[in-house]
């Protein structure tokens, strides 16, 4: 387990490592990848989530559900950090022989579901946390939203079961970073005030700076010991593209990758802290 002080660090070899990947494999959703950095490192390196690399379907891991599947390639990044599969696969990231294309896929060791079809996610993360309370057992289920994603009627149906059926095993986070495919959320269909009505749906609710690791280990260290009865969402204020100056809240690089690394790594170097 790393500490509060090198999370960061992990987090800026996290957004290295994917940048190489999308660069070497000509696409891939960088910009979406890199608001999740810290959160990732938090969750994998932090201490947060129970899993083992040796055993990706070992019935007491906790189960993490990545909805906004787009952002696949620092979820494959960081599972090849852990030791889920060896690291050379990232070389092959949408070859024709590779082992993953641009879309999460669950055929990868250490993914739970495909997803990049928004608005499944939370659906499916609610079932697990139903399952394993009707079984009684005691892994907690985690499940990372964008917000864009808000939009699909399907995360509120599931919202509002999740509260109905007091799934307090249940940790939802929506990377708020204010951009969907094409546009500022804001402008599209807004979205606040998104807190109240995650609240209003019977959620207990947060909002803190992704980008943080100090903030996320402070915030998601004692849930397990938590007694409220209620699911818990984690609104994540983000920007998309973090790190990179041309990248960050650009709209018009969702889905696209740059030519080069060079530019973006130095950027990251540059700003990191």
């Amino acid at each position: 387990m790393l500490n509060k002080i090198t999370l960061a660090d992990k987090a800026l070899e996290y957004k290295q490592m994917t940048l190489n990947m999308c660069c070497n494999g000509g696409t891939g959703h960088v910009n979406s990848s890199f608001s999740l950095a810290e959160l990732l490192a938090t969750l994998y390196e932090g201490g947060i989530l129970r899993h083992d690399p040796k055993d990706p379907d070992w019935d007491d891991r906790d189960r993490l559900i990545l909805s906004k599947g787009q952002a696949s390639p620092i979820l494959y990044t960081v599972l090849a950090d852990r030791g889920y599969f060896p690291h050379n696969w990232l070389n092959t990231f949408n070859h024709p022989d590779g082992k993953f294309a641009v879309h999460l896929q669950n055929t990868v060791p250490g993914v739970e579901l495909s997803t990049g079809s928004l608005g499944h996610g939370l659906g499916v993360a609610t079932g697990m946390a139903i399952s394993l309370k009707l079984n009684r057992k005691l892994p907690l289920v985690f499940c990372i939203l964008g917000d864009a994603e808000c939009y699909e009627g399907s995360v509120w149906e599931s919202a509002l079961l999740a509260a109905h059926q007091h799934l307090n095993n249940l940790i939802a986070f929506v990377d708020r970073n204010y951009l969907g495919a094409t546009d500022f959320t804001e402008n599209a269909c807004a979205l606040e005030p998104l807190e109240d009505k995650w609240k209003a749906f019977g959620w207990d609710t947060a909002r803190i700076n992704g980008h943080d690791p100090t903030t996320l280990i402070t915030t998601l260290g004692n849930y397990r010991a938590r007694l409220s009865r209620k699911p818990r969402v984690i609104i994540l204020d983000t920007v998309k593209g973090n790190g990179v100056d041309f990248l960050e809240n650009a709209p018009l690089w969702h889905s696209r990758t740059p030519d080069s690394p060079n530019k973006a790594l130095s950027d990251l170097r540059r700003n990191h802290r």
